[in-house]
């Protein structure tokens, strides 16, 4: 394991920065040179996941699960303030076409905060039992909200509350108008970071029990309301594993990326046909990602005590 090099981040010196790397002449162009990773927040989290990024307010929030809070981050100021506590230990976070806040709970349960903030309660049971423990979550251009439901949170009472699994481990899709959940996908092991390409034609799900841990990917069938084909899109090697996903409007995959020997922590970008194509190296494993900034070019990356960011040539998919 890595010593205490996360606190030791040092900018890069110079341009472009050595820990943007094209694993392929493909990503060349994905590299802005005169961009480098920047240590936006750190100090006083425990692991931190689900960025999401107000572009009407230029902040960024993302959750700290372990301390059962939310952060906030301002573009403008740089200052880090408490935006929720407690946060029903809070981890995946997105945003629906009409802005509002989208919450996977480890607290089982999937929320949405109001322009108003008041919070409702989305989904927190399943044909009569209670979810195991929300893990992601993305909005579809149709206002259908797709979560996986892993039991990370109740394995233990350090993001989450120890409890028995009532449910197997799932990925769901919430229709918001009429609150009727189903289940979209039951053969992932352990589903957790979750995208759509950006023409929402397929779905990928990272299942973090398989072995090799792998990204599978299904078709989005019967008018975005099914699943169909699952497949493995990309099968990870021994001691790897990616956690949250996101497109970008070329149809490749970011992957918040690690590995239990140095050198792999960062984030690894897929091609559409699952090759590795481009390597951001952090000096701790990330958790999760986002694209934000005015342009949706601006990469936001959750490790276990710090919020990093790179500008990027490329644009995350809307509604991603």
């Amino acid at each position: 394991m890595a010593g205490p090099a996360w606190a030791e981040f040092q900018p890069s010196p110079r341009y472009p920065d050595p820990a943007v790397r094209a694993l392929d002449p493909s990503f060349e162009k994905t590299i802005v040179f005169f961009a480098a990773v920047e240590q936006i927040a750190t100090g006083g989290t425990r692991y931190t996941e689900g960025p999401v990024w107000f572009g009407d307010g230029r902040y960024l929030l993302w959750s700290d699960i372990p301390n059962n809070r939310m952060l906030k981050w301002d573009e403008e100021t740089g200052a880090v303030s408490v935006f929720r506590a407690p946060s029903n230990f809070a981890n995946g976070n997105t945003r629906d076409r009409q802005g509002r806040l989208v919450t996977a709970e480890h607290g089982r349960r999937v929320t949405r905060t109001e322009h108003d903030g008041t919070i409702t309660v989305l989904i927190d049971t399943f044909d009569g039992k209670r979810l195991n423990s929300p893990n992601d979550v993305v909005v579809a251009s149709d206002d259908s909200i797709w979560f996986t439901d892993p039991p990370f949170g109740i394995g233990g009472n350090y993001s989450g509350n120890k409890a028995e699994a009532e449910l197997p481990n799932n990925v769901y899709r919430l229709d918001p108008r009429t609150g009727a959940a189903t289940v979209v996908a039951g053969d992932v092991t352990a589903p957790n970071g979750l995208c759509f390409s950006p023409d929402e034609k397929i779905l990928y799900v990272v299942d973090s029990f398989s072995k090799p841990v792998s990204i599978r990917a299904y078709d989005v069938t019967g008018n975005g309301t099914t699943l169909s084909n699952g497949r493995i899109f990309f099968s990870c090697e021994p001691g790897e594993a990616p956690d949250g996903i996101r497109c970008d409007v070329d149809g490749n995959v970011w992957c918040a990326y690690g590995a239990v020997k140095e050198g792999i922590d960062g984030v690894l970008v897929l091609s559409p046909a699952g090759k590795r194509i481009g390597h951001i190296a952090l000096p701790e494993r990330p958790a999760n990602l986002c694209f934000g900034g005015p342009k949706r070019n601006r990469l936001f990356m959750t490790t276990g005590r710090a919020v990093y960011s790179l500008y990027v040539n490329t644009q995350g998919a809307p509604g991603g």
